[in-house]
């Protein structure tokens, strides 16, 4: 492994607080990205209990009208591409609120979710998607296998970057699946992490920053293979992956040597290409800062919009504190109330920006930004001006 970038160190990038709290400091943590000189696979080597970034999760799936749209279309995909019977049982690890499994059991499938959210994955149960409570390991794989049957397909979106066992983990999922069944994962791209300077998408919950190249020599050394790659839009650039086990019935498709071909155009396999990285990331944050303190010196206020998790990573490393940003609004109910991960600013419901009128309105959920502006069109031509941090640096 050698060192090819850091970033500032955070604390974990869902440790909101609450008011009673704020005078207890939080623990930050390094952010150092790592890069294997034998598989080229990029990672953390900070690993943090998942307990304590995972079982009082703030996010969930379903607030997005974006991301309910993205997981209809997944599921009609993977029904229309892979399964062939309407009675098949659908596994999805890290399930959240339930949101893919509801489109999967419209159809007819069985599902069962996995979630270690308590909260979240209780109330899925409630809502008619039945959802363990637990971390997914082989032990609760066994319990499936034996209690409920095989899969047909097993899932994970948004939660093969977040698994220090990654060998672990998919031996479990292998154990679960049946001999034609598939694994199916959605991931934060690498090549566009690099390709449009998405630095932010590292943080403590990300252990790893996936390609094809060394996906497919993981998965073939533990008994699987990648039969196809698909890029979606979804968290500035996603990768679907379909896997199966050795042998299966599904033939391997171009899209993994095309995928192959253009990482290794664009260095994925070289150190020296993610040391470069680090240098765009201080030119577009000396960018970032002129724009803000320039704002500030005029008497702007300015405030923010969405706290996703990579927020906490572009807030520290770019430095926005209270003393640029008054408050930051965010559409999930979960996160109102409450406070930034370290940074302690308050988050309030998106009517505080009508409220409270920023000059400025920095949208730190960048993947989301045509939808905020659409949604507070008013805000836009009535009130101020959006700030835009990223893949491109925009007023508008």
């Amino acid at each position: 492994m050698t060192l090819v970038f850091e970033l500032e160190p955070t604390p974990p990038a869902n440790a909101f607080v609450k008011k009673d709290q704020l005078d207890k400091p939080q623990v930050t943590f390094p952010l150092s990205v790592y890069f294997c000189k034998n598989c080229f696979h990029v990672q953390l080597l900070d690993v943090i209990d998942p307990r304590e970034l995972f079982e009082n999760y703030v996010y969930v799936s379903g607030t997005s009208p974006l991301f309910v749209n993205h997981f209809q279309e997944y599921s009609k995909f993977i029904i229309e591409s892979y399964l062939h019977q309407q009675s098949s049982f659908v596994i999805d690890i890290g399930s959240n609120d339930g949101t893919l499994l509801k489109f999967f059991k419209a159809s007819g499938c069985r599902v069962l979710g996995i979630d270690p959210a308590r909260e979240i994955a209780n109330t899925a149960t409630k809502k008619g998607i039945e959802t363990l409570p637990e971390f997914f390991n082989n032990e609760i794989a066994k319990m499936i296998r034996t209690k409920y049957g095989s899969a047909d397909v097993v899932t994970a979106n948004n939660v093969f970057a977040h698994i220090d066992d990654l060998i672990g983990f998919i031996v479990s999922i292998r154990d679960l699946l049946t001999n034609d069944g598939i694994f199916v994962f959605e991931v934060s791209y690498l090549a566009d992490v690099i390709e449009k300077t998405l630095f932010d998408m590292t943080y403590h919950e990300h252990l790893a920053y996936h390609s094809v190249i060394p996906l497919v020599s993981f998965f073939r050394e533990n008994g699987m293979e990648l039969v196809e790659v698909v890029r979606v839009n979804t968290h500035g650039g996603s990768l679907r992956g379909i896997v199966q086990l050795k042998g299966g019935p599904h033939k391997i498709s171009q899209s993994v040597e095309n995928a192959i071909r253009i990482e290794k155009e664009m260095g994925l396999d070289n150190a020296i290409t993610f040391q470069r990285f680090a240098t765009k990331i201080d030119e577009l944050k000396e960018k970032f800062q002129t724009l803000v303190n320039n704002l500030k010196s005029e008497g702007k206020t300015i405030a923010a919009y969405g706290a996703p998790a990579k927020a906490t990573t572009l807030m520290y490393h770019f430095g926005i504190g209270q003393e640029i940003i008054d408050f930051i609004v965010d559409d999930s109910p979960l996160k109102q109330g409450l406070y930034s991960p370290g940074k302690h600013i308050p988050v309030l419901a998106p009517e505080a920006i009508y409220q409270k009128k920023p000059n400025y309105l920095i949208i730190l959920a960048w993947n989301f930004a045509d939808a905020i502006m659409k949604k507070h069109a008013k805000y836009g031509s009535e009130v101020g001006h959006f700030i835009i941090p990223l893949p491109n640096l925009m007023v508008v």
